[in-house]
């Protein structure tokens, strides 16, 4: 009986098989193998989809839902996509959150003796796309894979396009919040864990936490370490796994283990562009984790979640795909390594000085596709001729880019050119094979050149001859016959042709055979056509057959180079963006930060790199910032909302991660004392899937700060506390700044409109208040975007809930309010004051009549809103000008 398939929402009839077409029979064990995917089965030009297969297919992709004739078992659900636009279907269906599992024919059906043998070639899932059209060019496609043994946790990441191959343990016990961040800076497509944590808390926290990751749980036995090693040394053809520094992480082996199970799975062949595996480790880079990323943009606008607007926006002015990918690694990645970092800086530093070389450079790197994905396409035998013609062409640029790279003498630049693999061999190898404009298949014909292969040049010869000849025939036949509009033709079906129309019928030689008769004319063949058409069809069959063998013959060997070819890719992404970031650096005028190991951090005339850029209608005003362990370390802000409070506390940093990733930085100077980690407190959101407010997430935030900073981290803050209640929130905001001050030691930065928070700069020794300066003229407020020393006194929320249009009536009635609250008037209920506090709220000159309007009512014995009714309109009456 055919399976039920509840996982997608469907089940297969119940039918028996034996009633079933053989089609429709073998399309069901095909499907037995793949239960949980779409099976796209190819039949002639069409993939053909049937049951329920057929019917979720349908509605996803909103086309026709018919059906076909099972056999004894009646008609069956049925429907398809042509084979040449399969791909974008496919891309629906896996945005849609489904698999694709693809049944293709094995054999030539003009060779097949019955039903043509069919078998799933590949499995399509999230994490292992290659195909161009469903991949963004900058944008990694990863597949992860992790587990957790004994509180240790492990993760490898996988990019089937590229080859890439990463590993890792984490430091320390694992926890949801440690796999959240080091996969959140990966954001891959799919993530495999074994089948035992299905359930677990901490999986459902990520799936919660990345919902753009497919979430899959796999056997438990693909994570077993022992068949892991087993597989990554028959692989790699190694006896160790020591050279990979990986020998000793039995976690992390267990996943490296798991993703090329996964992969050979389901891509059925052995994958032999993966990279060597490279280990790396947390702790070699400055942390960011989701939030921080989240909140400072760093990839996307928080908004709408766009490029545009994000650091990645500004500084990507990369000339390639693979620089574009590894500039995104840079920004979610910035190091540690003081060493590194300098060696960046100072590329960077020789570049700028370089326009001319800069323009150069970029000419040649613009001729240069993507070589990881070529590489990865052709070694995953879906590469076709124009792909090989790509790689020819851009390895034909490297001689190219070691010449204008021989100008510079920075040591990261030298030894990326001296690291440069000119790659002639292969270059010459694929240049004298293809054609200058290969066909899109490798089924075509007319892909290698004239002389590459003499087998290739006799049937060439022949077809060619052949052709000639039959071209050469119809002006024979019209010079014997005197037919002037015979005409010779060729179809698929019926072959080559001689077609005389109806009225000339009468003078067909005796030797034409009638072979097809039309409405107007008739088609024949003579013996010597037909003989010779057996040839030239014959040579062309052979011809497109061996050029299948060669192009095949051809990709093994350049694939043969993988190695090497994958080195060239890594040192000309490095080459890119170390381009990029000088043309950005140059256009924005930014300089070369002096990054050091020591605490402070030194910032003159700083600037948000992003919203200087975004077209607002003013200057961008720069503002400097000096934090030191002695007496700055805990900088605590002020000032009205749309000041420029959140915008400073961004940009500082920003210049900090962008002089840690090897960026020049939007400042007139910049020294930087490495950090370890950037938190941020910086927003206000919920997760109401998960029943978490607005203020419980600001308290997990909060929590993973106070647990995990360092004294090298900074941390930024803005708002903590506004979440709950007045008193709750400035008692929770003192109290972690005095802890931040007093255990941890980190640099901080702390905006809050808790004027409160201002008397910590007298009681703890490194801190200082900073506000932004505004000044009030008619009742209006001007923000001059000024960062000065000191505390503010004063919010102006009232003048600001003016700019947002509220009505006057209302404002009115919130000014009232406040003055009563500033002057202690109004706690908790507005009779229940002094009446020297009401009298501040009015004129000096109007005191007598406003005693005397006091004496004739007693506010005690009014609720809160009767007295402030009652205040309200004396307001009126006796207005104080602001």
């Amino acid at each position: 009986m055919a399976k039920k398939n509840s996982k997608r929402g469907g089940e297969t009839p119940q039918v028996a098989i034996r009633d079933l077409t053989p089609m429709l029979r073998q399309y069901l064990r095909a499907k037995e193998s793949c239960p949980d995917s779409i099976l796209f089965f190819r039949m002639g030009d069409f993939y053909e989809m049937f049951f329920e297969d057929a019917e979720v297919a349908s509605r996803i992709l909103e086309i026709a839902l018919t059906s076909r004739d099972g056999g004894r078992a009646g008609r069956v659900p049925m429907c398809g996509v042509p084979h040449h636009a399969a791909q974008g279907y496919m891309a629906k269906l896996i945005k849609a959150g489904k698999t694709v599992a693809i049944c293709d024919q094995v054999e030539d059906p003009k060779q097949a003796k019955g039903l043509v043998k069919r078998e799933i070639v590949r499995t399509i899932t999230p994490g292992t796309l290659i195909e161009p059209s469903l991949l963004e060019e900058k944008k990694n496609n990863y597949l992860a894979t992790l587990n957790v043994l004994d509180r240790s946790a492990g993760i490898a990441f996988v990019e089937l396009s590229t080859g890439e191959f990463l590993a890792t343990e984490l430091d320390g016990p694992a926890t949801p919040q440690n796999l959240r961040e080091e996969l959140a800076k990966m954001a891959p497509a799919e993530c495999l864990y074994p089948l035992s944590v299905e359930g677990h808390e901490w999986i459902e926290t990520l799936q919660a936490d990345l919902p753009d990751t497919a979430f899959k749980a796999v056997e438990e036995d693909l994570f077993d370490r022992s068949q892991a090693r087993r597989m990554l040394l028959d692989h790699y053809e190694l006896h160790s796994l020591k050279g990979f520094g990986l020998e000793n992480l039995s976690v992390a082996i267990g996943c490296a283990g798991a993703a090329l199970g996964y992969l050979m799975d389901t891509q059925k062949s052995d994958i032999v562009h993966l990279k060597s595996i490279r280990v790396y480790y947390p702790h070699d880079y400055l942390v960011v984790d989701k939030a921080t990323q989240r909140s400072l943009e760093l990839l996307a606008t928080m908004s709408e979640g766009k490029r545009s607007g994000s650091l990645l926006g500004v500084l990507d002015s990369t000339a390639t795909s693979i620089g574009g990918r590894l500039l995104k690694r840079w920004i979610t990645h910035p190091l540690v390594d003081i060493v590194q970092i300098r060696k960046r800086h100072e590329a960077v530093e020789e570049l700028v000085g370089a326009p001319q070389e800069r323009s150069v450079l970029r000419s040649v790197l613009s001729g240069i596709s993507d070589l990881e994905r070529l590489l990865g396409r052709l070694s995953c035998t879906s590469g076709m001729p124009r792909d090989m013609k790509a790689l020819g062409d851009s390895l034909g640029k490297i001689p190219e880019l070691r010449l204008v790279l021989s100008g510079f003498s920075s040591e990261m630049v030298r030894g990326l050119r001296d690291s440069l693999d000119d790659l002639d061999d292969l270059t010459d190898l694929i240049s004298k094979a293809i054609v200058d404009h290969p066909p899109a298949t490798v089924t075509e014909g007319g892909i290698f050149r004239d002389g590459y292969d003499e087998r290739l040049d006799e049937f060439k010869g022949l077809v060619r001859d052949g052709k000639s000849w039959i071209a050469s025939l119809q002006q024979d036949e019209i010079s014997r016959t005197g037919i002037a509009s015979l005409k010779i033709g060729y179809n698929k079906v019926f072959g080559y042709y001689i077609e005389v129309t109806k009225p000339n019928v009468h003078l067909v030689p005796a030797d034409y055979q009638r072979k097809q008769t039309l409405v107007n004319a008739e088609r024949y063949v003579t013996p010597a056509l037909k003989e010779r058409e057996e040839e030239i069809v014959h040579a062309d069959e052979r011809m497109m057959e061996l050029e299948y063998e060669l192009f095949q013959e051809l990709r093994r060997e350049v694939c043969k180079q993988t190695a090497r070819i994958q080195k060239d890719a890594e040192i000309i992404a490095q080459t890119d963006v170390l381009l990029s970031l000088a043309d950005v650096a140059t256009s924005n005028r930014y300089s070369k930060p002096d990054v050091t190991d020591e605490y402070g951090i030194v910032i003159e005339d700083g600037r948000h790199p992003v919203v200087e850029k975004i077209g607002v209608d003013r200057e961008f005003v720069p503002n400097g910032t000096v934090m030191d362990a002695d007496n700055a370390s805990l900088l605590v802000l002020t000032g009205p909302n749309m000041a420029g409070k959140s915008t400073y506390l961004r940009q500082v940093a920003l210049i900090v991660l962008m002089a840690q990733m090897g960026s020049f930085v939007p400042a007139k100077r910049a020294q930087i004392g490495v950090v370890d980690r950037i938190f941020t407190r910086i927003g206000a959101s919920d997760n109401l899937v998960r029943g978490e407010s607005t203020f419980m997430i600001e308290m997990n935030e909060t929590a993973s700060i106070l647990n995990c900073a360092t004294d090298r981290s900074l941390i930024v803050i803005d708002e903590m506390g506004r979440g709950t209640s007045t008193f709750d929130g400035i008692s929770i905001a003192w109290a972690v700044a005095e802890y931040v001050h007093d255990k941890i030691g980190a640099k901080t930065l702390f905006a809050t409109h808790y004027h409160e928070l201002t008397e910590l700069a007298k009681e703890l020794k490194r801190a200082k208040n900073l506000n932004v300066a505004v000044r009030e003229w008619g009742g209006k407020v001007i923000f001059l975007y000024r960062v000065v020393d000191g505390g503010a006194d004063h919010s102006y929320g009232v003048q600001v809930a003016r700019l947002a249009g509220l009505p006057q009536s209302v404002l009115d009635r919130a000014r009232l309010i406040l003055e009563s609250l500033e002057c202690g008037a109004f706690a908790p209920a507005v009779g229940r004051s002094i009446p020297a506090q009401q009298l501040a709220l009015f004129p000096q000159e109007s005191e007598s009549a406003v005693l005397g309007e006091l004496e004739e009512v007693d506010l005690d014995q009014m609720s809160p809103r009767d007295a402030l009714d009652f205040l309200y309109h004396l307001r009126k009456l006796y207005r104080k000008p602001r």
